[in-house]
């Protein structure tokens, strides 16, 4: 019979996201040993390479992409079938509130494998910024609520006030000054900085008291309405801004440490607390959902 090990295609899987062995190794608590003999394992099965390996990481060959559509499929179906044999299946509907900074590259295939696990539940997303999602967080507009704080070398948070208390931080990423790449390999960069902001936005607020605080001169540019607006205009060659590492996304590019640019805090990613009363669907899902942000 020439079926596919779960446990193989679940390491596949993980090695394809990580980008590289060592990187899935860690992720999974395996050795890299073991992962990559999972992987040569699940090559012979396949009939074919899975996965191209390089300098620059590993990425999945065209037979490995199909592969991993069908793996996600069968892994999802089989924590589905095992949730609900053991009464832990979710039933009913969920309503999620998502800061638009949060993984915008790969947040729609997360809430996808999430509705594959638990196919009775209905999903009803909002993607806001951080600000409004705290602000609404007690009016019952939605069950969980994920926001973003910014957090200084020190641990304090920054442009936020204080934190959520009992809040579940599941991510922190770098921020980093983006460009399109033609604008980053200027140097000197222009004068004043022409900058990509989003309006009513702490963090942009921020930006702007630190390029003060540092004697940079800068003027707006352009303003967004969103991160995708942001990152629309910066891949124009609009002007620069900061985004954090995982919305960085193709056509933009890190500005090189010779613009002389401050340094930027670390992005915080929270679920805010359960609210008073919360159902047992929702502390069901909030736990599922931790899993699948980190």
């Amino acid at each position: 019979m020439r079926d596919f090990d779960l446990t193989q295609l679940r390491t596949f899987v993980a090695v394809a996201e990580a980008g590289s062995v060592s990187a899935a190794a860690s992720k999974i608590f395996l050795s890299q040993s073991t992962v990559s003999e999972q992987i040569k394992k699940l090559e012979e099965r396949a009939g074919q390479p899975l996965l191209l390996r390089s300098k620059k990481g590993t990425q999945p060959t065209p037979a490995g992409e199909k592969l991993l559509g069908y793996a996600r499929r069968i892994l999802a179906l089989s924590e589905a079938a095992l949730e609900d044999l053991q009464g832990r299946a979710l039933d009913g509907e969920l309503r999620i509130a998502i800061t638009d900074y949060f993984r915008p590259t790969d947040i729609a295939r997360i809430l996808k494998r999430f509705a594959e696990q638990h196919p009775r539940l209905r999903l009803h997303v909002t993607v806001q910024k951080s600000a409004a999602i705290e602000r609404s967080a007690d009016e019952g507009e939605f069950d969980i609520g994920l926001s973003m704080r910014m957090v200084g070398e020190d641990g304090r948070h920054l442009a936020g006030g204080m934190p959520w208390p009992q809040s579940t931080v599941v991510r922190r990423e770098r921020m980093v000054w983006v460009s399109h790449p033609d604008y980053a390999e200027i140097s000197p960069p222009q004068q004043p900085l022409p900058l990509v902001v989003l309006p009513n936005c702490a963090l942009q607020g921020l930006i702007l008291s630190l390029l003060e605080r540092n004697k940079l001169t800068y003027l707006i540019a352009h303003t967004a309405s969103g991160v995708a607006g942001l990152q629309l205009a910066l891949g124009a060659g609009l002007g620069i801004s900061c985004l954090n590492e995982s919305a960085i996304g193709p056509g933009l590019a890190e500005c090189p440490a010779e613009m002389g640019l401050p340094a930027l805090p670390i992005a915080e990613f929270s679920l805010l607390p359960a609210q008073p009363g919360e159902g047992q669907l929702v502390s069901d899902a909030r736990a599922a959902l931790i899993k699948l942000f980190k």
